[in-house]
């Protein structure tokens, strides 16, 4: 899988309490694995309440199910920001952390340049592979890199069925929980 890629969680995946409804960006494809993180799930907290240290109201995103108690950042500032990863022509995750807390309390980077997230989306060699086999996720280019830091979180994946077309319009319009409807 290449880095940059995006995986739609597919209908199928319903009743999966950390992918349901998600959107995945892979960030870096190692020879332990794949790392992502899901960039449609804010929590409904700010950044400064887990580090009081940054100053500024930034929203904090669940980036999925390992290590939640772990803090990590995806940026467009890989140029000012020492040993950060590439992943593709205008991201990049991690790097120093220090400089990271700098740059945002001075506002020089600010919600347009970044994002956190508590946590990631692993998977070990082939397990991402037996997945997209087994029909629960869709791979998709990253079409919103432009755009990535002001995404609409609340209809990205809805507006990623639609886009997909065939069968998955009719997906788009299934409410949350179709035990409601």
């Amino acid at each position: 899988m290449e880095q940059g890629k995006i995986l739609i969680a597919a209908p199928s995946v319903f009743g999966d309490q950390n992918f349901h409804r998600s959107i995945v960006i892979i960030a870096d494809n190692k020879d332990s694995g794949l790392l992502g993180f899901i960039v449609n799930k804010p929590l409904h907290y700010p950044i400064n309440e887990v580090m009081p240290e940054i100053k500024p109201e930034f929203p904090l995103y669940c980036g999925g199910p390992v290590e939640q108690d772990n803090l990590f950042v995806i940026h467009k500032a890989g140029h000012l920001i020492p040993n950060s990863i590439k992943i593709d022509e205008e991201l990049y995750w991690g790097g120093d952390f220090e400089k990271i807390v700098a740059l945002v309390n001075d506002s020089i980077l600010t919600t347009n340049d970044l994002r956190f997230f508590l946590g990631y989306s692993g998977w070990s060699n082939d397990q991402l592979e037996q997945e997209i086999a087994s029909n629960a996720w869709v791979v998709n280019e990253n079409t919103f890199t432009d755009s990535f830091f002001n995404l609409k979180t609340e209809t990205l994946w809805k507006d990623q069925m639609l886009a997909l077309g065939g069968k998955y319009v009719i997906w788009s319009n299934t409410p949350e929980n179709p035990f409601h409807n």
